[in-house]
């Protein structure tokens, strides 16, 4: 009920809330489909990354595709998250923040029932994992700032887990302004901080490892899906890794090969009651996922993982886009967005006994729950422009359709075992007067968005 009222709540006070404009939150969706390790484009000539690749490649060998993705997005030097601002219509992609307020909203909604739900601590630390331009958490923060009242007297503090540079001065504008600034040494842990409009202390670090502990809730949207993997075949053999080599036909060229022979990752890495044929396999994205189960079972809170997915279901998913469009993973290294679906039945399983896990569950369900059919219609009856209108009608679309992200992403989340139990009633001290038999304690929130709030 709780998580009602305060959705209700901010339908009241956010009517006049009018989305930002249609040149910054619209998108196109590509179709759906998959590339081989074929190219389609030849590489442009003089490309440092592929220079490098296949100069690496002829010394040591053909490379994993998690090595592949690691040199091609996350270089120092070279790395496309490093040196591209990949977001925004004259990007690579645009993500549902972009789209729409709406998201960005209901998620905050999300944070703010799930800080209710383990009691109202204190202290709350808001932690995102790489936060593009900053439109989710921005958004988050409104959700926060207009149902200040909600979180009694608690702080909260905002961290953000951003690999990019370029990114981290885009972030910090649209948070703080002119109100944050960089550590004079790159050693730090905690290399940017700064000061959010709502006077919210903000900092920036590269891992979560760096991050503060204490009550958090994480949130990851299109985090996982960029992280590397491992691709595997099984053959008449046993399970092979796929790696990429040089073409030899074409020098200046990729190409997918199966290696003869077991790797460590084809023996360490897969599940032993695995059905695939073909597997994708996110080691680094497990590692996280331990490290939030640890945090979460230690000091409390929450995650929330918004990603496209597949719970144990696909198998050859990896693919790239570039300029809104499918690109052949393999052609013009560095210069395209690389993404696989993510396993969510693999990060349950990482994530062990620790915490509690629900999900996955489809964004279109996700939102319907948190009731953005109720947040659509209250800013259409307080929206007199027609084409703000329309642009919230579409944005509602993209985000729901099962034909474009409705069904395409999905949401999972951790939790604390007490979360969903309740704390354990206190014993009676040896030789106590019997005291009179305490009320029922009330039965703990159910978890929004992956349960029906039921508002009317």
């Amino acid at each position: 009920m709780r998580t009602i009222r305060a959705l209700q709540s901010f339908n009241r006070v956010l009517v006049c809330t009018c989305p930002q404009p249609p040149s910054v939150r619209s998108w196109s969706v590509a179709q759906d489909k998959r590339f081989s390790s074929s190219s389609a484009e030849r590489p442009i000539p003089g490309n440092s990354v592929l220079r490098h690749l296949t100069s690496k490649i002829k010394s040591t060998g053909p490379i994993s595709v998690a090595e592949y993705m690691r040199e091609v997005l996350t270089n120092p030097v070279t790395g496309y998250y490093v040196q591209n601002d990949m977001l925004g219509p004259d990007g690579d992609f645009i993500t549902s923040p972009e789209i729409s307020q709406i998201f960005g909203e209901l998620l905050g909604i999300w944070c703010l029932s799930e800080w209710m739900g383990a009691g109202k601590p204190s202290h709350l630390q808001l932690v995102e994992f790489g936060p593009g331009r900053g439109s989710l958490i921005s958004d988050v923060l409104r959700v926060f700032s207009q149902l200040s009242g909600a979180l009694g007297g608690a702080t909260v503090s905002v961290h953000l887990v951003e690999v990019s540079p370029k990114l981290s001065q885009i972030q910090a504008q649209c948070l703080s302004g002119d109100q944050s600034r960089v550590s004079a040494s790159e050693d730090e842990p905690v290399y940017r901080q700064g000061t959010t409009a709502a006077g919210l202390p903000i900092s920036w670090y590269r891992n979560l490892d760096d991050v503060p502990r204490g009550f958090s809730v994480y949130l990851a949207h299109e985090f996982f899906d960029a992280l590397p993997i491992h691709k595997f075949q099984r053959t008449e053999k046993g399970w092979r890794e796929v790696m990429v080599d040089v073409d030899p036909e074409e020098p200046d060229k990729l190409r997918f090969v199966i290696v003869p022979a077991p790797t460590l990752a084809s023996t360490q890495l897969i599940q032993s009651d695995e059905k695939r044929q073909h597997v994708e396999v996110c080691p680094e994205g497990g590692v996280i996922v331990q490290r939030l189960a640890n945090r979460i079972a230690g000091d409390g809170g929450a995650a929330l993982i918004a990603d496209y997915g597949h719970d144990g279901t696909k198998t050859d998913t990896f693919r790239g886009f570039k300029g809104h469009k499918l690109h052949d993973v393999l052609a013009s290294p560095g210069s395209a967005d690389l993404t696989a679906d993510v396993d969510f039945s693999y990060l349950r399983k990482m994530a062990g006994a620790m915490v509690a896990c629900m999900g996955p569950v489809s964004q279109r369900s996700f939102l319907k729950n948190m009731g953005i059919d109720t947040r659509l219609q209250v800013l259409l009856r307080n929206c007199a422009d027609p084409s703000t209108r329309a642009q919230l009608i579409h944005g509602y679309d993209m985000l729901t359709n099962p034909a474009k992200m409705g069904e395409r992403f999905q949401f999972f989340t951790m939790l604390n075992h007490i979360r969903l139990t309740g704390p354990e009633p206190k014993q009676p001290e040896l030789g106590a007067k019997m005291a009179p038999v305490p009320r029922k304690a009330p039965a703990p929130l159910p978890v929004a968005g992956f349960s029906e709030l039921g508002l009317s």
